[in-house]
Formats: C-alpha cells, structure tokens, sequence
C-alpha cells in the first residue's frame, strides 16, 4: 500500500523549504475545532455506523474518526470550509486513530485504514483550494491517547502504569506509517498534557522516518491544562520545550485546555526561548456551564492579532469551540502582520524535569546528588534491597533540597533485578514534585537499564554513560539511541584499548568521540559531557600520584579545544583511598573541585549536602590535600605528600567555639511587657523566645502576645521611626526580633487554627533583568513591621511571574523596583499587561532609577484602573500603603496624585530646552581639541589580561567610602561627620558598629570571595565618537561606541565624549583599559540571614559587598595608575583624595553620565571574558550579577575628565543606531533617559 514512499527525499526537501520560506513571510493559519463541527451535524448512531458497521456489537456513537469511513462527505467537507476561511494547514480527523483508543470500541484492527482515509480526506479537500500563492498543507495528527505514561491511575499504587513507552511506539509507528501513505505532508503531535507519552510519539515518527527513507515536517504542540501553567502531569512551558527539542521541530506551540488570554504566558516563554517556529490555537475562552463556547470569533481574533503585534507567533488557529468564522476572523487579523523572527538562541544544554535546568558556557558548577546510587550509597543500596522505597524517596529528596540540581539514580547490583528496580524506583520519583522538579541523570553499565530508564523519565535526562569501548558501530548506535529519546550523554574516556588514565590518552579519546558524535552521528555538541575519568590519588603507588592532575590538565584542553562541550565526573572517586574519614574526603573533594572547576569542569558527581568549603578548611589540612591532589612536594620517595596527609588525617578533628556575648543586663528585671518593648526598639535577640514563652503563658492565646505587648512594642518603633527618633537600620533590627518572636508563637497560633488579621497583601518585585534588591528589602522590612503580609518574589522577575503571583495571592498592592534605567522600560510594560488584563489594584513604583516624572509621563498612563503611585523612599511606603487601602482616604489620594501627574506631564510637554542643542556634527567639530602628533601616551607596564581572584579583604577595607552606605540605609549625611550628626548620629553609630563586627567576621572567615579581570590594549579613536581596541597583532577586535554632549557650550567649554580623550595618530600608539570586579559570597551570605528570618543582617551583608566591590574598584584603579600601567607612578594620595577623584585619568562605566548607554557593557565583558574568567554574568538588560559589581574603562589621559552627557538630539540618535546596528526604536529603548524633547 505505499503508493508515495517512492517519491523520496525530494519532496519533503520542498515540502519543508516551502514551508519555511511562507513562515518568514507571513503567518500560517492552521483550522480549528473538528469536533465542534461534528456537533452541529447533530449525528445519532445510526449515522456513526453507517452501513459497514450497522451490526457493529458496541456502541460508536462519538467515535468522531469513524467519521471518515462512514460519513467521508461530511468530515471533506468541514476540512473545505476551513480552507474556504483561509486555513493554510488542514489536520487530519485522527485525534484518536490509534489501537490503545480505538480498544475503547473494539476498532483496532482499522487504526491503519481510518488514519489513512483520515490523509487522503484531507488532502482531496487540500488539492481543490492549492494554489501557487496559497499552498495548503495536511497535517497528519497523532492525539495523546487516553492514557498517560508518566502518571499512575491508581492513586494507591504510584509506580503503576496502564501503558508502557514501548506500547505507545508501537501506536504511534502504525498511526504514523498509514498517515504518510494517505498523503500527509506535516506530522503534528498534538494536545501534549503528558510529555512522555509525546517522546514516545517522537521516537515512533523518527523510527517511521528511518525506516522509510525520508523524513516530513514536525509540529509539536502542548496541553498547558490550567492557571498553574503546567501541563497534566506538571511540567512548565520552557521544561516541555527542552523534552522535546531534539526532535528538529518545525514549530513548538500550545493549543486546546485555555483560551488565548490565558494561554499567553506560555506562547511567549516558548517564543523567547525557541529556535524555531511557534504556534498557538486556543480553545474559543473557556467552556460555560453547559460545555459550550461563549467566546466570538472576534473576540478570539483580538487576542491572536495581539499575539501576533507583540511578535509571539508563526502559525495560528483554534482549538475547541472554534469555528470557520473563528478561523475566518483570525486570517483577517493577522494577515497583514509580520510573523515572529526566530531569535539566536544561545547553545546551551537544555536539561528538564519539571522545571527547566539550563547549562550555559558560563554557567556556575553543577551538583549531581550521588546518594540515589546503589553502588556508593550503602544506605540507599540496602533501602533498595529491602524495597523501602518510602524512605529511598526520601533519600532522593534530601539530595534536592541540599542543592543537587540534577540527581543520579544507579542501580547495578548483582543481586538487584537492577532494570525492575529503576523502573519502578524512576516511576515513583515520578509521583514526587519536589524531586522530579530536576533532571535525572540514568546511570548504569547496562545498555539496557538505561534505556529502560529512558522510556520513564518525561523531561530531558543524562545518560551515563556511553564510550568508544564497545567499538566505532556500538558507540555510533547507543549515540543515535539516546538522540532520539531525546537525552543528553555522559562519554567515558574509554576505547576499545581501556581507560584513559594519562591527560595525553584522555585527550586522545575525548577528541575522537567528539569528532564520531558531532560530524557522524550530528549529536548537538552542547549535549556531551566528557567524564575523562577520576581515579583515586594517595594509594600508595607512584603512578597513581598525577590522576588528580591528569583529570584536571583534561578538563582544560576539552573546554579550551571541544567548543560547547562539558565536563564532569564521579567526585567521590578521588578521595577513595581515605573512606572512613568523611572529613578529609570532603577535604580532598573540595580541593580537587576547586582546581578543576577552574579549568573548566562544569558538573560534577557529589554528595549536596556534605561539600567542604574550600576556604573553610584548616589551613594544614588543606595544605596536605593540596599537595596531593596537585602531586607536589613528593621529595625523594615520591610518596612524601601522601605520608604527610596520612599523618594529618590521623590527628585531624575539627571543632567548633562558641561565641559568648556580654552587655548590660538591667533591662532584664523589667516587666515581661517592657522587656519585649526594649528588645524590639534596640533590635536584641538573645532573650526572645524566653520572653515570648514567658508572654505566651500569662495570656489567655497566644495570638494575645502578638496583638498586645509585640505590637505595643512595634508601636513605640514605629512611632519612633515616624518622629525620625528611629532611623531605618533600627527598623530592619526591630524586624528580625518580631519576626522570631511570631516564629516561636506559630506553632501555638497553629494549634489553635486561628490567625491575626493583616492589614492587607503587598507583593514587591525587583523587574526582569535587574538584579539589585537594598532597598526592596528595606521598604519591605518596613512594611511587614507595621502589618502588611509581604509576598516578595525577588529580584530578576518577569511580568508574568509578578501577576500570576498577584492572582494567586490575592494580593491588593503590587511593588516594583529597579536600579538600573533599562528597569524603566520593563515597568512600563508590567503596567500595560495590567491593564490588558484587567487587573484593580494600586501600583507602587521605586529604585533610584525611578522618578516621579518618568512615573507620570511613562507608567501612569499604561494603568487607569487603579492608582499608580511613585514612593520616593522606605519612610512614606507604610502611609501609601495604609491610604490606598483604606476606602475613605483613597480615593482623594488618589485623585491627587492623578492630577499632580496631570501637571507634570504639561510641564515636560511645554518644558522649553535647558540649552539650545548644536547639531551632532558642531557638537563634533567642538570637540575637545588635543594635539595627538605632538602627545606621547604614557606605554603600560603590562599589557594584557590578568584575572585577580580571591583577593585579600583586609587590603580593600582602607579603599571603604562610607558616605553611600549610610545612604542606602537613608541616614543622609557625610562620613564620618555623621556618626556624631545631632539627629542621626546614634542610629548611624549604631550601625557603623554592627558593620564593623560583621565586617571583621568576612574579612577574617574570608566569607566573600573579591574579583577582578582587567585588560590593558592598544586602542584606537576609530570614528567621531568610536574608540577601537586592537590585539597583539595590532587587529581590532572590539569598539566601543560613545556620545557625546550636545548642549550649546554658551562658555566656550568643549562638547565632551569618552572618545576624545583617545588618541587617533597613526604615529603616537595609545592604549585603552577595562575592568569587572565582583564580590562573591554577598549574596549567599544574605540568603543565609533571610532564611533564618534576619533581614537586617541580610540587607547589612549586601551593602557591604557594595562597599567592597566600589573599594576594589578604586583599589584596582590605584595599582593600574602606579604599578600595571605606571603613568602615575609615584603618586601618594589618601583615601578621601581618591573619592574626590583627586587621580589623573578617569574610570568611567556604562550605565553613569559620560557613558550612560548599558549594552557597551556586554562589549566590554566581550573584550574582558568577565563571565568565563571571574564568573560575573550580565542580565538581558545588562545589569550585573553578582549586583555588589562594578565595571567600566581606564583612560590615562590627563586631560580626561568626568562629565555628564545629558540630553541628546535626534541627529545623534541616528548616528548611534547606525554604528550600534540597531532599529531606531531600540536606540529609542536604550538611550531613553538621554533623548531630548525633539525625539518622539
């Protein structure tokens, strides 16, 4: 029977060419709902039967794909009145046409003949509406069957399952062969609610394509079932795309279970992530009561078309409820908009469980939980053995929740059915949220255990692990294998001659199976990960010495030579000749991670919940490791650093002291009342809980202690705060007590089932792409003491999270904050989405970015249905709050404050310039004027890169300028005046001296770790306002683009820009500098505070690392002016000289006044290696994280100078657009804060 499978290769070469070309120029409509259609028939079950099945023993009646062998005509003619509507592609009438379906009316023997006519149906309706400039497509559609392959039916028996991987390949090949004889030019895996089931879909359809000797065109499209945005069985929308991206898509999409409104979300996290078409067909809203769809075509149609504006899709139709009129609508929105451009999407491993787990080129180490492997886990084997799964589970768990962002699941043991024991064991993890939220890692020395695990795990797994040993066709064939299951692989270091146990043989094989994998078997690089093998060092035998190193030289050739691919291998095996001695196995796993890492190692074996830190280690101890991990100091015998860490083994024990604190103790005979009242307002919580318990049973609830002496005691602070007796600091002290003393009480409040009325819900969000948070925490500290229940999601949260979270929480106020000007734009855009979603809750906006103008002009007239109020400071945030949810103050407050807008947006209309503008070519020509023939810069000591980790503390704290930490804490005043400041000078000592103690304790425990790269190159003024920078070879390998000031300099002064101050002489080499420098530890430090409930020491740790990062910063900049570039030599100045800016030359960052555009930064960190050489990342709107960062350029010149650009004219914008290889409207976005009133 099949006819077509000779036309071959060709065709489906035009078919998809065909299809690809029409997707980039206009969007494809797909048609909508068959089994609407089918209803208005109104059929009975004489008219399922038909004459055929007239005696047919059960009941057919809704068995709609029966339809096209008894009522071919009718399903023909659904199929022509949505090509009638515009449909471009025509799905097939298959939904159900497999055995494991078709069982439920004893049919299976007709899946073939129903699929085929199924084709052949829609492709008779297809050639009758064909046209060269309209080519219409049959989709040949595999449903997802009524059973799920990833959940159990028996809510008693979770590791059950009512159909297995292979039974649905089985479906899916028959379906699939029959559906490409009757003439289906695409396949569409459709309604996806279970991912597995769908892998199982894809692994048929490539089967069917090999077998047959050519391939079509795949769409997939998922089930996103409900507001959780998850699929049926728990996966998110980007954790879905990652399952099933290895099947070389046509498009990704989502149709059926929502309308497009609540569908949105999902389209547009597929849309920014795929690389590759995106459709979405929605139903027509949801299902009234009675089942029907109330939504009318033009309805539907307006959210398509919205869709389409906003670039989010390719191909676009309906789902159920939709009709011809429907899919007529949708065609006239959408055909005059541009279809959605496919973004570059950065290569990376895309891992899944039910999240997604991505790992980048630069992406920090990554922990792979070892206690679910029977072979190092004594306790998880014997749990296995006893088939205490209950209690294995919970082994599976910890690993998770102590940090392992993928888990590895062994079980190879001889006396083990070790491939019933992973099934079953990977089904019940399954069945576990918590844990099947990463991704597995399927890990045996039996092909055929992991590819009994393969068919059980629906998100994107690893194997481990498949190697060379076997030969060139085995390897080749378990490669493909895993491909097509949509795995990534783990390769051993192993050929058909053994293990690589020497740097130069594990080199050899990882080039080989690199070379096999990528160009024979197309396997995507950034899907390999190398294991080059860790064997264990300090047994005693001299060969074994350098493994550790071997491992390690390894790792930094496949990094440096094998582009995208990984790193990793078994940690624990390093450390085997040691086991018994936990503490210095994790000695030696720390130490050998800390160099491998390094050179590239980007996962890593490990037991999450019991790694060393590095610099935690007794310094002896970590000096013996060190030895010999990195095989030195082994003297004559060659065994000299083994013998010394045996000796320190024996004798090591680590302790731990606590600390005692001694104050003045007369508060304590106080009243339980007052004592509370006293710990409260000076922030003390040594005594809490005993007071707290001793409050509790005086009272008759204890809910009576929070609403009476607690609260009593907030009063006092927040009358003290409001009267400005209190500063805020104090404040955030006084939190972290309430806070434990209402922790104790929970359980008691718990146990009695009642709770304190809140004032009210506030959820506060630092935007997409920002990652600063100081001030969030504060004003959210502040209003958590006053009553308000605080849902603060953090930092670097896109819209959808925030009003997602809103409608879940039922929250009354939304807070968003942002530090950096790109920030502006993404709260624009949250303030739209809620108005487009019809959201009634106030708005509050705040950061040091934000102003009350830009909240008038920009955000306020994106939300009328609420009020949108801008909160210059902590201090006013509790009476904003208290006013807009009070029903008699608000609404004058907030007509205030609509006409205040009002004026300021006249005001900016009709705001005459500060200064007349010179064009960008006078301002050009003002330029500032350097005689460059007659200038010899100054030639560096050093040029090049150098990279500065772990730097000494101690050295940078002299480099402190304290005046911005006061600041951030708002106390204004200057240091050290204001440490004896008549109104903020206690609160301010106060806190100088909580900063000190916990300074001392970083400083002296190095808990953050400082870092730097700096450049230094010869550099070039390549354009008007161009600086080039140049290698050793003297070829440009990067350029900055700057601005320049374009105000009337009525005094005669220069129009100033970064590029005037480089040289631009062909005779006279000048050279240009660049620099990151992060701390690291500030953050993780801070988190540690905030799940202990201590927010102000959190909020203390990060404004200190903002302290260490700007003393590195000028640290750095004082050792590049004397000793690595040395054209200051000789200079001594002191540390309130260098933050006057008392230096000669200039350090200016993008993001500040002389450089004010951001994305120069992503150039910069380009030219420096910032992420890959000291781990500092940028966000998509080129924020920094870690946040306590600072990066920018080094000039020598000594005419540089700091200036501020200001406001630039259309001309320039031009200009810039052009050099930067932008649209107008992204230099628009950028520069928006710099353009003056001419540009609109």
């Amino acid at each position: 029977m099949p006819i077509l499978y000779s036309i071959g290769l060709g065709l489906f070469m035009s078919t998809l060419a065909t299809l690809k070309e029409l997707l980039t120029q206009r969007i494809l409509i797909i048609d909508g709902a068959m089994g609407t259609m089918i209803q208005r028939h109104k059929l009975e079950e004489a008219d399922y039967r038909g004459e055929r099945f007239a005696d047919w023993a059960s009941d057919l009646k809704g068995n709609n794909d029966l339809l096209v062998l008894t009522q071919p005509h009718i399903i023909q003619g659904i199929h022509e009145d949505y090509l009638d509507a515009g449909a471009d592609i025509i799905e097939t009438n298959s939904f159900n046409g497999t055995r494991v379906s078709m069982s439920d009316y004893h049919m299976e023997d007709l899946v073939h003949e129903i699929n085929f006519e199924a084709a052949r149906i829609a492709k008779a309706a297809c050639k009758k509406y064909s046209t060269p400039d309209k080519p219409r497509f049959v989709a040949g559609v595999l449903g997802p069957t009524s059973r799920t392959c990833s959940i159990s039916p028996n809510v008693n028996d979770p590791a059950f399952r009512n159909i297995t991987f292979d039974e649905l390949v089985d479906n899916y090949i028959q379906a699939t062969h029959a559906l490409i004889e009757g003439g289906s030019d695409i396949i569409l895996i459709e309604t996806v609610f279970d991912t597995l089931n769908c892998k199982a879909a894809i692994f048929a359809v490539k089967e069917v394509f090999n077998q047959i000797g050519r391939e079509l065109p795949l769409m997939i499209s998922g089930t996103i079932t409900d507001a959780s945005g998850r699929t049926l069985t728990g996966q998110t929308a980007e954790a879905f795309w990652n399952s099933v991206r290895h099947g070389d898509l046509l498009s990704i999409g989502f149709n059926c279970a929502l309308g497009a409104d609540a569908m949105r979300p999902h389209v547009k996290t597929v849309a920014d992530i795929a690389d590759t078409f995106v459709s979405a067909h929605p139903n027509a809203g949801l299902p009234n009561a009675f089942g029907g769809y109330d939504e009318t075509p033009e309805e539907t149609a307006a959210f398509l078309k919205e869709f389409a504006e906003s670039g989010l899709i390719n191909i676009t139709g309906g789902c159920c409820g939709t009709t011809p009129d429907h899919i007529r609508a949708i065609y006239n929105a959408v055909k005059d908009i541009k279809p959605r451009q496919i973004p570059e999407i950065k290569p990376a491993c895309r891992l899944s469980g039910l999240e997604p787990f991505n790992i980048y080129d630069d992406s920090l180490f990554v922990n792979v939980g070892e206690r679910t492997n029977v072979t190092g886990s004594k306790k998880f084997l014997r749990l296995i053995r006893e088939e205490n799964f209950a209690e294995a589970l919970d082994v599976a768990l910890q690993q998770v929740v102590a940090g392992a962002q993928v888990i590895d699941i062994n079980m190879d043991e001889g006396m083990l059915d070790s491939q019933g024991a992973m099934v079953h064991f990977l089904n019940l993890v399954a069945s576990e949220p918590e844990i099947s939220k990463v991704p597995i890692m399927i890990d045996s020395s039996k092909w055929e255990i992991i590819e009994a695990g393969l068919k059980c795990v629906q998100g994107k797994p690893i194997v481990n692990s498949i190697s060379l040993k076997e030969g060139y066709d085995e390897f080749v064939h378990k490669a493909r294998l895993c491909r097509q299951y949509g795995a990534a692989i783990i390769v051993m270091a192993f050929d058909e001659a053994g293990q690589a146990d020497t740097a130069a043989r594990k080199r050899e094989i990882c080039k080989r199976s690199y070379d096999v994998l990528v160009n024979d078997v197309g396997f995507p690089a950034e899907d390999i990960i190398f294991d080059p093998n860790v064997f264990a060092v300090a047994t005693g035998i001299e060969e074994h010495n350098n493994y550790a190193v071997d491992f390690i030289e390894a790792t930094g050739w496949i990094k440096q030579n094998l582009p995208h691919a990984m790193i990793s291998g078994g940690v624990s095996n390093v450390s085997f000749s040691f086991r018994g001695n936990e503490p210095v196995r994790e000695a030696i796993h720390s130490v050998f991670l800390y160099y491998a890492i390094k050179q590239g190692m980007t996962m890593g074996i490990v037991n999450a919940g019991q790694m060393a830190i590095y610099d935690d280690i007794p310094k002896e101890l970590k000096d013996a490791v060190e030895d010999v991990v990195l095989n030195q100091n082994q003297g004559e015998s060659g065994q000299d650093a083994t013998e010394k860490l045996l000796e320190v083994a024996e004798q090591y024990r680590g302790q731990s002291a606590a600390q005692k604190q001694v104050e003045n103790l007369e508060w304590r005979d106080q009243p339980v009342e007052k004592r509370l009242e006293h710990a409260l307002v000076k922030g003390i919580t040594a005594f809490i809980d005993e007071d707290t318990e001793e409050a509790r049973l005086k009272s008759k609830r204890p809910l009576d202690v929070i609403e009476g002496p607690l609260m009593d005691g907030m009063n006092v602070v927040g009358d003290l705060f409001g009267s400005g007796k209190m500063f805020l600091p104090q404040v955030v002290k006084s939190a972290r007590v309430m806070k434990q003393a209402v922790a104790w009480l929970n359980p008691y409040i718990e146990a009695e089932k009642s709770g304190s009325q809140s004032k009210g819900k506030i959820l506060m969000a630092t935007v997409k792409g920002d990652v600063h948070d100081i001030g969030k925490n504060i004003v959210g500290v502040v209003l958590g003491c006053n009553g308000y229940d605080i849902v603060d999601l953090g930092v670097m949260v896109p819209a959808e999270k925030i009003l997602q979270t809103a409608i879940d929480e039922k929250c009354d106020i939304i807070g968003l904050s942002g530090l950096i000007t790109p920030s502006l734009d993404e709260m624009v855009f949250v303030a739209k989405e809620m108005q487009r979603k019809g959201f009634n809750i106030p708005l509050l906006i705040g950061g040091a970015t934000t102003s009350k103008a830009h909240t008038a002009v920009k955000i306020d007239p994106q939300y009328s249905n609420d009020a949108v109020i801008y909160v210059a400071d902590a201090s006013r945030a509790v009476g904003v709050a208290t006013t807009l949810l009070s029903k008699e103050m608000k609404p004058a407050f907030v007509a205030e404050h609509r006409a205040e807008y009002e004026k300021v947006r006249e005001r900016i209309a009709n705001k005459q310039p500060k200064a007349a503008k010179l064009s960008y070519a006078e301002s050009i020509k003002n330029g500032l004027s350097i005689d460059w023939d007659n200038y010899v810069p100054p030639k560096p000591n050093f040029i090049g890169s150098q990279v500065l980790k772990n730097y000494p503390l101690e050295t940078l704290v002299p480099y402190f300028d304290w005046t911005p930490f006061f600041i951030s804490w708002s106390l204004a005043g200057k240091f050290p005046a204001i440490l004896t400041d008549e109104i903020v000078g206690e609160a301010a000592t106060d806190l100088y001296e909580q900063a000190q103690l916990m300074l001392k304790d970083i400083v002296e425990n190095k808990r953050f770790d400082a870092r730097a790269v700096f450049n230094i190159a010869s550099a070039k003024r390549t354009g008007a306002d161009t600086v080039s920078i140049y290698d050793e070879n003297q070829t440009a390998t990067h350029q900055f683009e700057h601005i320049r000031q374009q105000s009337d300099k009525v005094t005669g002064k220069p129009n100033l820009s970064l590029a005037d101050f480089i040289s631009n002489s062909d005779q006279n080499q000048d050279y240009l500098g660049g620099f990151t420098v992060s701390i690291f530890g500030a953050e993780e430090m801070a988190h540690e505070f905030k799940e202990k409930g201590d927010d102000y020491s959190a909020i203390l740790a990060q404004s200190l690392g903002d302290r260490f990062a700007e003393a590195f910063a000028e640290h750095l900049h004082e050792r590049i002016r004397k000793e690595f570039w040395g054209y200051q030599a000789f200079e001594q100045l002191s540390n309130e000289e260098l933050i006057k800016e008392k230096y000669v030359g200039i350090r200016p960052a993008p993001g500040y006044p002389a450089c004010p555009e951001h994305s120069e930064k992503a150039v910069l960190f380009d030219w420096l290696g910032s992420t890959d050489k000291i781990g500092t990342q940028l966000t998509t709107s080129f924020a920094m994280w870690p946040p306590s960062s600072v990066s920018g350029f080094y000039y020598s010149n000594p005419q540089s100078e700091y200036f501020n650009v200001g406001k630039i004219s259309g001309d320039q914008l031009e200009d810039y657009v052009q050099r930067k290889g932008w649209t107008l409207d992204e230099g628009k976005r950028w520069l928006a804060p710099n353009l003056d009133d001419s540009v609109s």
